[in-house]
């Protein structure tokens, strides 16, 4: 089962420079898991306490997990997944 990860350019240190990495999971839990063997520190920086990060938002097929089963949602082949970092502030 090969998903597509699109990687933020904040994140691209964890891929080598990579816009997108291919992973495998039935669960967005188990995709970062995969993802984390190959790109070592990615995992920590999406997922904190067996929770997606509140300042990390995740789409899978352009649909926020957050309204479907957050990590828990559920992964078919050919997904695409995206990695946002929130922004936020600014000055008047």
């Amino acid at each position: 089962m090969a998903i597509e990860v699109r990687i933020p350019t904040i994140l691209r240190t964890y891929t080598d420079g990579e816009k997108a990495v291919v992973g495998t999971g039935s669960t967005l839990d188990e995709l970062f898991t995969d993802l984390d063997a190959r790109h070592a520190g990615l995992r920590d920086r999406v997922v904190d306490g067996g929770e997606l990060r509140r300042f990390v938002n995740v789409y899978l097929n352009d649909e926020d997990v957050r309204f479907l089963d957050g990590i828990s949602t559920r992964l078919a082949d050919g997904d695409n997944v995206t990695i946002l970092p929130a922004v936020a502030g600014g000055m008047r």
